[in-house]
């Protein structure tokens, strides 16, 4: 079949600038893909691999396809990451990332540098720290993880892991944080380890350091550290079923604040740290744009997944004091928790701790004049400075928490 003029013309482009291409013929690249957001500098497109989108950037180093055809579609590709078979959409992949063959990388995920998984991982709306390792055969969509401090020491999913993401009631606002973003951003916290043929039920949060066992299904969740963990098996049982019954709305409200409050945090981290490492990368502003896209994309699918389930929440008429008190809970979460999406967004909330920030930046800005990369950067941080980075981080997300709750204030009297 021969190729379309289009193609043709774009494939001879990418070779003239350098772009190894071993079979140019199996390519199919889209008519809206630009060429300039393609480097030449060692990137290597295998055969059978599809490129669209007009976002698409592919850097310097990058190889697509080296275990079967890749097909990647408005994604941003860091410096020397490597997708090596499956489909990749609307998601950022940052230096040195990879994912294996099967893979399906849906929108909103942000791989960052060296994070990646073995074959046939799904993700979507997922964002993994630096280092941070799937296993093969995994379902890990909606998540947040952090922890580790090296390729050798890195937080880990065991094969065969999935997070439950989807509710009886058939709602999705079960977002989970394994670790966090303040701390787990200065890439000096201990590794969290889910084991394999096991899975938590969203949303739920896990501290650094702990491990949990194979075949453990979590339920509830583990803030503390060090940590041995076995799931609870459920045995059989049956029992009535009611829709919308919501027994731990307050957890569940609760730990979606927390995150959208986490994803508000890192993208000040973007924009105040990150920002200027990817300006020294070919490329890397568009990298970067790609990055603060993601983010705001996650934060809108928590805002709507939340929305939805307080819309199917059930009126009920109260009777017990105990019953009327809860549905004043339900009442204020169906009639207020569209209006997180602008407290979550405020100007003056993302400003809290500006000073512990200037103090963090200062003291980053003369570790950074030392000319190394991002990583080696953050690691290499005195304690004192990644202490006040930490602290501002907690001050964004503190003060977003302080604000819900006051929003919704009926959710206070059930929190366990």
């Amino acid at each position: 079949m021969e190729l379309r003029p289009g193609v043709r013309e774009k494939i001879k482009r990418l070779m003239d600038k350098g772009v190894d291409l071993p079979n140019p013929f199996t390519l199919d690249i889209g008519d809206e893909v630009d060429a300039d957001r393609i480097s030449g500098k060692g990137v290597r497109i295998y055969p059978g691999c599809r490129i669209y989108g007009a976002t698409t950037v592919i850097s310097s180093g990058a190889a697509l396809g080296r275990e079967g055809p890749v097909t990647v579609e408005d994604c941003q590709i860091g410096p020397g990451a490597e997708l090596r078979g499956g489909y990749f959409t609307k998601s950022v992949f940052l230096e040195k990332s990879s994912m294996g063959l099967g893979a399906q990388v849906r929108e909103a995920c942000i791989l960052e540098e060296e994070a990646g998984g073995a074959h046939c991982v799904g993700l979507k709306q997922t964002i993994l720290f630096p280092f941070v390792t799937l296993g093969s055969l995994i379902n890990f969509c909606d998540c947040l993880m952090a922890g580790g401090t090296s390729r050798k020491n890195h937080s880990e999913v065991g094969s065969s892991y999935i997070h439950f993401n989807f509710t009886p009631d058939g709602d999705k606002s079960t977002a989970s944080l394994i670790g966090d973003v303040p701390r787990g951003v200065m890439l000096n916290q201990a590794p969290i380890f889910l084991g394999g043929q096991g899975g938590m039920v969203g949303p739920l949060r896990m501290g650094f350091g702990n491990v949990v066992s194979a075949g453990s299904i979590l339920r509830r969740d583990f803030t503390g550290s060090g940590q041995l963990l076995y799931g609870k098996s459920h045995h059989e049982t049956i029992a009535d079923f009611v829709p919308g019954g919501y027994p731990r709305l307050p957890r569940v409200v609760g730990n979606n604040i927390l995150f959208m409050a986490s994803l508000a945090a890192l993208e000040q981290w973007y924009i105040h740290v990150r920002q200027p490492f990817f300006r020294l990368q070919e490329l890397g502003e568009l990298v970067y744009r790609g990055a603060l896209e993601k983010i705001a994309m996650a934060r809108a699918e928590r805002f709507s997944r939340l929305e939805a389930m307080a819309a199917r929440l059930p009126v009920t008429d109260g009777g017990t004091q105990a019953a009327a008190a809860f549905e004043s809970a339900r009442r204020e979460v169906r009639e207020k928790v569209r209006d997180l999406r602008t407290l979550m967004t405020d100007e003056g909330a993302l400003k809290a701790g500006v000073e512990e920030r200037d103090r963090f930046l200062g003291g980053l800005e003369k570790q950074r004049a030392k000319g190394a990369g991002y990583i080696e950067v953050i690691q290499g941080l005195p304690a004192d400075v990644s202490q006040a980075g930490t602290r501002w981080l907690d001050l964004v997300i503190d003060g977003l928490k302080q604000r819900s709750e006051a929003l919704l204030p009926s959710l206070e009297m059930f929190k366990a």
